[in-house]
């Protein structure tokens, strides 16, 4: 592996904020510009969403291409002000999206159009209040343990973050049963705690099985030109390794992945073997602790005083590489 191999990658739902890329799009003119593409392709203007503090921000429909934008905005302007060209690219849920456009897999405006439709199909699958999510925390936790222990319990492992977080999703009282259950298995684990999640609806789960015909009409309507090449540098988050096969197979996963297990524990370790260094770049900072429980390193850029301070903190790095390489050969002289 290069030692200056670098790898991008990017949160999904919940990383949404008021003012999320405003600095970003004052300062950097391809930001900027992808907030008009992003405008041009929707038809409403999303730097003025994303910007103002609108309360649309979070009702998924809008969120979704709220933040592929911001996401999106925020590379490129890495790419143009200090020349970031990361080799692989993953994102969490949506952020695989974002993943695929940075990677040149799928163009910015099909994404757009996508993932609105995406957010839209998710939020009418289940009546608000039918569906929760939780977040169980603990050390060592086990997929497979918990997976058993669930039992016949309306609830699907949403989410396989890291050794220390699963999500879990379903019915409402489900998930409240799935929480009392394992409360009482894993009592022994250190630090044991359920975090509900503010979600609108229980993704990653059975619960949206009943969209998936309509999104995969979504691509089809689309006409989405997926270069499965390109793809092939982004992290499957279904299937857990990077996508690999033709356009079909890499359309199942996406389509697959709103109803199933995001492997992200899986994907950490992948980037891990071809990247030297991760940067997380979004408006949240939520994929940055999950690398620390593999021991991987990754620096978080949310706002473009933290990208100064990324990219300071590397040419230093690089400095003190070149320095040390160069007192080795005078001394070996």
């Amino acid at each position: 592996m290069d030692e200056n191999s670098s790898g991008a990658v990017f949160p999904g739902q919940g990383a949404q904020r008021p003012g999320m890329g405003q600095d970003f799009c004052s300062v950097i003119p391809e930001s900027r510009r992808t907030y008009e593409e992003a405008a041009d392709a929707l038809g409403w203007d999303v730097a003025e969403l994303c910007f103002a503090g609108d309360e649309r921000l979070n009702l998924t429909e809008y969120t979704q291409p709220c933040i592929l934008t911001t996401e999106i905005a925020m590379l490129r302007g890495l790419a143009a002000r200090w020349d970031f060209r990361p080799s692989c690219f993953g994102g969490h849920s949506l952020g695989e999206w974002t993943a695929l456009v940075a990677a040149g897999a799928l163009p910015f405006a099909d994404a757009l159009r996508i993932v609105q439709e995406r957010g839209r199909l998710m939020q009418r699958a289940v009546a608000p209040g039918v569906g929760a999510m939780t977040a169980v925390i603990a050390e060592d936790l086990d997929p497979e343990i918990i997976e058993n222990l669930l039992g016949d319990l309306t609830v699907d492992i949403a989410n396989v973050n890291s050794s220390r977080q699963i999500v879990l999703s379903g019915e409402a009282s489900a998930v409240a049963a799935a929480e009392s259950r394992l409360g009482g298995s894993l009592a022994d684990r250190p630090s044991l705690r359920f975090t509900r999640l503010n979600v609108s609806a229980p993704f990653h789960s059975r619960l949206m099985g009943p969209i998936l015909t309509n999104f995969f009409g979504v691509l089809g309507d689309l006409n989405v030109q997926l270069d499965p090449v390109a793809a092939g540098r982004v992290t499957s988050n279904y299937r857990g390794g990077f996508h690999s096969g033709s356009g079909e197979e890499v359309r199942e996963a996406l389509i697959l992945q709103i109803s199933h297990t995001v492997r992200w524990r899986q994907n950490m370790a992948a980037l891990a073997e071809r990247a030297a260094k991760i940067l997380e770049i979004g408006p949240g900072r939520l994929l940055k602790n999950f690398f620390q429980t593999i021991g991987v390193e990754c620096f978080s850029v949310t706002t473009f005083a933290s990208a100064e301070r990324a990219f300071a903190a590397e040419a230093k790095r690089q400095n003190s590489q070149s320095k040390e390489r160069f007192d080795g050969f005078q001394s070996e002289r």
